[in-house]
């Protein structure tokens, strides 16, 4: 095993997790078309290098979801919708300094 720094100063961790169809859960109110939304415009910002934005499981809100929490801000977005995604685009870049848009090689391919 090897230790290493958080290759992103933000993550992004959208709840897409799925329950029963009368069961209330994120996934059920268009949270992968959010994460999508989300991952798009991050990249069309070119902050794709500093900003991740990954699907969560459960995180024990689904009430209140779709669910978006933005780490290391420990702020929770709840009742998101395809309308907030710019909000939370721009929370999550706010104060990043400008980084090239050259991929990371930290995944194999």
């Amino acid at each position: 095993m090897e230790q290493g720094r958080v290759p992103y100063q933000k993550i992004l961790f959208v709840c897409v997790n799925t329950r029963e169809p009368h069961e209330t859960c994120c996934a059920h109110r268009e949270s992968e078309a959010i994460t999508a939304a989300l991952k798009a415009r991050v990249k069309e910002l070119g902050f794709s290098r500093a900003v991740r934005v990954s699907k969560s499981g459960c995180q024990d809100l689904c009430a209140r979801g779709p669910n978006v929490m933005v780490f290391p801000d420990y702020v929770w977005y709840h009742g998101v919708t395809q309308a907030d995604v710019e909000r939370i685009a721009q929370h999550a870049i706010r104060g990043l300094p400008d980084i090239p848009a050259a991929p990371l090689s930290a995944c194999p391919s």
